[in-house]
C-alpha cells in the first residue's frame, strides 16, 4: 500500500479525495496555482506545493512539474481527480514510468477510449451497441456524403473529444459545412486534434451511465445507473440515481453491457459507460469516462460504497470487497452541481469574493464545496464551486429534500445557479421524472419567485407520488409475504400428507 497522496486538482474534488486518503491514513500532498494560494484544499492537506500561474497549462496541465513535486514530497501515489489530467494517458504513463502509482485505469485502457472512434470501433467489436455514424474519422466531404446518408439530424463529435468540445448539431445540409469549421475550430484549441466523426442524433433521449469498478485480478462489477439529462452544451447541472425510466431488467441488461465494455478494454479502477436511451428502451453507447466522475456521490448514496476509497484499494493492488450480487439500490439521490454562474443572464460565469455562506444541513443532506467565506472565486477555472446532493427513501422525498435544501444554500458576494435548480425542482415535468437531454432547452428561467400556490402544487404532487411509492412497496412486500406464506403452507401440506 502506498503511504503518501498528491492529489494533482483543485477545489471540491481535491478536498472530496483527501478526505478519503484521510480516512485511510495516509499521508496527503496538494498542488495550488497563484490564485488557489489560499485555497480550501491547500489548508486541508498536510503539505501543499506551488505549481506556477493562474492559467491551467502552466500549473495544473504541467506533467512534469506535478511528477517533479511528488518527488520533491516523498508522494507514491498520485489521484487526478476530474478535468485536468484525469484522462491524459501520458500522465498516466508518466506516474509509472516514475515509480509512482496512478489511481486510476492503465495508460492503454485511456488511450482505447480516449479517441472516441476508436472506442467506437472497440465496442462494436465487442458486441456493444453504439450509435449509428461513421465508423472512421472523416474529411469534410465525407462528412457531407455521410449525413446524407444517415439523415438528419446529426451530430459532428471531436475524435478525442469530452466535455462538450467540438460537438455541433446539425438540422440541415445548408448549415454542414459551417458547423463542421467551427467544430473542428473548437476541437483543435480544446484537445490539439481537429479529426471529427458524424453520429446520427437520438431524439427524444436520456442520457443513463453506468458506474463500473474493476480490480487487477479480473473481477469487474457496476453499481447501477445515474440519470444525467439535465443537462446544458452538453454539461450535466443535475443527476439522480436510479433512473425514473430505468427498471430491473433494464438495468441489468444495460449493466451487463457496461461490464463487458470495461473488459473489452482491460479497463481497471472506477470508471463510467455512458449511453443514450430512447424511449422504447434502446440504448446506444456514447463513450467511456476513464475516471471518476463528478456525479459519483448519488451512486455512492444508494449503494453504500465509498468509491474514490475503493479507487484507493485499486490502485493498491487488492480485490474489490464486493461482488455483483451485494449490490443493491436502496432509496433514491440527487445532485444538484453549484456553479459560480447567472442563470437570468444566460448562464454566464461570474466571480467575486465570497461574503456570505450558509450551507444547508440536516437528515440525508450532504455538501462537496470549497467555498469559505472571504474567498475569491477565480474565473480561471471551470466555474463549479461546490455539489449538493441529498438522499431520499423515495424520489419524491429526495425532491422535497432537495428543494428545502436549496432554499436554505446562501452564498453572498457571487451570482449562482441555485435559482435555477429550485424552479427545476418545481417544475412539474421534473417532478414527473418526464426527462430527456433537451429539457434545458426547454426549459425557461424565471426572474418571479413562484406564488405561495404553486409551491403548494409542486410540494403537493411530489407527496402524492411519494405516497403511491410508499404504498406500492407495502403492497409489494405484503404480496410477497402472502406468497411466501403459501409455499410455506404448501410444503407443510405435502408432509402432512
Amino acid at each position: 500500500m502506498f503511504k503518501k497522496v498528491l492529489v494533482a486538482n483543485r477545489g471540491e474534488i481535491a478536498i472530496r479525495i483527501l478526505r478519503a486518503c484521510e480516512e485511510r491514513g495516509l499521508k496527503t500532498v496538494a498542488v495550488f496555482s497563484d490564485p488557489d494560494r489560499t485555497a480550501l484544499h491547500v489548508r486541508y492537506a498536510d503539505e501543499a506545493y506551488h505549481l506556477g500561474p493562474a492559467p491551467a497549462s502552466d500549473s495544473y496541465l504541467r506533467i512534469d512539474r506535478i511528477i517533479q513535486v511528488a518527488k520533491e514530497a516523498g508522494a507514491d501515489a498520485i489521484h487526478p481527480g476530474y478535468g485536468f489530467l484525469a484522462e491524459n494517458a501520458d500522465f498516466a504513463q508518466a506516474c509509472i514510468d516514475a515509480g509512482i502509482t496512478f489511481i486510476g485505469p492503465p495508460p492503454q485502457a485511456i488511450r482505447a477510449m480516449g479517441d472516441k472512434v476508436e472506442a467506437r470501433k472497440t465496442m462494436q467489436a465487442a458486441g456493444v451497441p453504439v450509435v449509428p455514424g461513421t465508423s472512421d474519422d472523416v474529411t469534410d466531404a465525407e462528412a457531407i456524403a455521410a449525413a446524407l446518408e444517415i439523415g438528419f439530424p446529426i451530430m459532428i463529435k471531436a475524435a478525442a473529444g469530452g466535455g462538450g468540445k467540438g460537438m455541433r448539431i446539425v438540422y440541415r445540409a445548408d448549415d454542414l459545412p459551417r458547423a463542421l469549421a467551427s467544430a473542428r475550430r473548437e476541437a483543435k484549441a480544446a484537445f490539439g486534434d481537429d479529426r471529427i466523426y458524424l453520429e446520427k442524433v437520438i431524439s427524444p433521449a436520456r442520457h443513463v451511465e453506468i458506474q463500473v469498478l474493476a480490480d487487477q485480478h479480473g473481477n469487474v462489477i457496476h453499481l447501477g445507473e445515474r440519470e444525467c439529462s439535465i443537462q446544458r452544451r452538453h454539461q450535466k447541472l443535475i443527476e439522480e440515481s436510479p433512473s425514473p425510466a430505468v427498471d430491473e431488467a433494464l438495468r441489468r441488461r444495460m449493466g451487463e453491457v457496461a461490464v463487458r465494455a470495461a473488459r473489452a478494454v482491460g479497463y481497471t479502477n472506477a470508471g463510467t459507460v455512458e449511453f443514450l436511451l430512447d424511449p422504447d428502451g434502446n440504448f446506444y453507447f456514447l463513450e467511456m469516462n476513464t475516471r471518476l466522475q463528478v456525479e459519483h456521490p448519488v451512486t455512492e448514496m444508494v449503494t453504500g460504497v465509498d468509491i474514490v476509497k475503493e479507487q484507493l484499494a485499486i490502485a493498491a493492488g487488492r480485490r474489490l470487497r464486493w461482488k455483483q450480487e451485494d449490490i443493491h439500490m436502496k432509496g433514491w439521490a440527487i445532485e444538484c452541481r453549484i456553479t459560480a454562474e447567472d442563470p437570468f443572464n444566460n448562464f454566464m460565469p461570474t466571480g467575486g469574493t465570497v461574503t456570505y455562506l450558509k450551507e444547508p444541513t440536516g437528515p440525508g443532506v450532504r455538501v462537496e464545496s470549497s467555498l469559505y467565506e472571504g474567498m475569491e472565486v477565480s474565473l480561471h477555472y471551470d466555474p463549479m464551486v461546490a455539489k449538493l446532493i441529498v438522499w431520499g427513501e423515495t424520489r419524491a422525498e429526495a425532491i422535497l429534500r432537495m428543494r428545502r435544501a436549496l432554499e436554505e444554500y446562501y452564498i453572498g458576494g457571487i451570482k449562482t445557479i441555485i435559482p435555477f435548480h429550485i424552479q427545476v425542482m418545481n417544475s412539474t415535468q421534473f417532478i414527473a421524472g418526464h426527462l430527456d437531454t433537451r429539457f434545458v432547452e426547454r426549459f425557461t428561467v424565471s426572474h418571479e419567485r413562484p406564488s405561495d400556490g404553486r409551491k403548494v402544487a409542486a410540494i403537493a404532487a411530489a407527496l402524492i407520488s411519494h405516497e403511491r411509492a410508499r404504498e406500492a412497496a407495502v403492497h409489494i412486500h405484503i404480496d410477497q409475504t402472502t406468497r411466501s406464506a403459501w409455499k410455506w403452507a404448501a410444503r407443510l401440506e405435502a408432509l402432512r400428507r
